[in-house]
């Protein structure tokens, strides 16, 4: 478990640092808010989303799968709660500002996803 954890974490770490970097190596105008505040929320929120779908696996695991919809939906929910005044009070987010509140979002969602559902499958 612990292996696990610390592999994932390592991998988020390596998705955070690279991505960031080239994300903002490729934004050539101003944004509304501060990129790398954006790709840290999605960092934590991801390793805390894998620990916690960890516990759960080990003591429920045939709820594991309902736990991890349920984190999901409570991930978007605080991020537009933490973002609200930053992002969502423009009425007019430009182009490279609606990508780069995506791009993030696909990324560590992606890499989360892979993670539980090896997670899910070495436990079966």
């Amino acid at each position: 478990m612990i292996k696990r954890i610390l592999v994932f974490t390592l991998c988020i770490l390596l998705l955070f640092a690279i991505s960031l970097s080239v994300h903002s190596y490729f934004i050539s105008q101003p944004i509304a808010f501060q990129l790398w505040q954006v790709y840290l929320y999605h960092a934590v929120a991801a390793l805390i989303v894998y620990v916690s779908i960890e516990g759960v696996s080990r003591t429920l695991p045939n709820q594991a799968g309902y736990a991890y919809l349920a984190l999901m939906l409570f991930k978007i929910g605080i991020f537009v709660f933490v973002f609200k005044d930053s992002v969502f009070e423009n009425e007019a987010l430009t182009r490279t500002e609606r990508v780069a509140l995506v791009v993030p979002l696909f990324l560590f969602l992606t890499a989360e996803a892979i993670g539980v559902a090896k997670l899910l499958n070495n436990q079966k």
